[in-house]
C-alpha cells in the first residue's frame, strides 16, 4: 500500500518585484581599473578614493599589491628610473609570489627596462604593424593555417 502525501492547495503568492542593483558589483577588470585608473580621470574621486580604502582594509596582503601597483604605475608614467630599483627591491621582498617573480624579471633585463623608464620613445604605435608583417610572412611560407 501507497500513501501519498496530501498536496496543499496552490495558492498566489505577490509577485516579487525585481529591481536593478544601484552599483555595479567589483569585477576583478574593474578593480585593476579603479587601482590604475590616473586620479585626474577619475569621475568620482571620493567614491574611488572609499573603495580603495575599503580593498586596502580587507587584506594587508591586498594592501601591499595595491600600493606596489600604483607605486610603479607612477614609476613608468612619470619617467622616475632613480625609484626603480628601490620599487623592485620592496617587490622582491614582498610576501607575494607574483611581485616577487616580476621584479626578478625586470632585473634579468634591467637594462632594457631601465633605458624604457627613461627614454620617451615606445614601439607602441608600431607593433600592430609589425604583427601583420609577420602575419604576411608566415602566409608567404605557408604556415599561417587556422590550425
Amino acid at each position: 500500500m501507497i500513501i501519498r502525501e496530501a498536496r496543499k492547495p496552490h495558492t498566489a503568492t505577490a509577485p516579487v518585484k525585481v529591481t536593478e542593483p544601484s552599483e555595479k558589483p567589483l569585477t576583478p577588470k574593474s578593480a585593476t581599473y579603479l587601482v590604475l585608473r590616473r586620479e585626474e580621470n577619475r569621475q568620482d574621486a571620493e567614491a574611488d578614493q572609499e573603495l580603495l580604502a575599503q580593498l586596502q582594509a580587507q587584506q594587508s596582503e591586498l594592501a601591499t599589491a595595491i600600493t606596489l601597483t600604483q607605486d610603479f604605475a607612477a614609476l613608468v608614467r612619470q619617467r622616475q628610473p632613480e625609484q626603480l630599483e628601490s620599487w623592485l627591491e620592496r617587490a622582491a621582498q614582498s610576501a607575494l609570489k607574483a611581485f616577487e617573480r616580476f621584479a626578478n624579471g625586470l632585473r634579468e633585463d634591467y637594462e632594457a627596462v631601465k633605458a624604457g623608464v627613461t627614454l620617451p620613445w615606445s614601439t607602441g604605435p608600431v607593433e600592430g604593424h609589425i604583427n601583420r608583417l609577420k602575419m604576411l610572412k608566415r602566409q608567404m611560407f605557408g604556415r599561417a593555417n587556422i590550425d
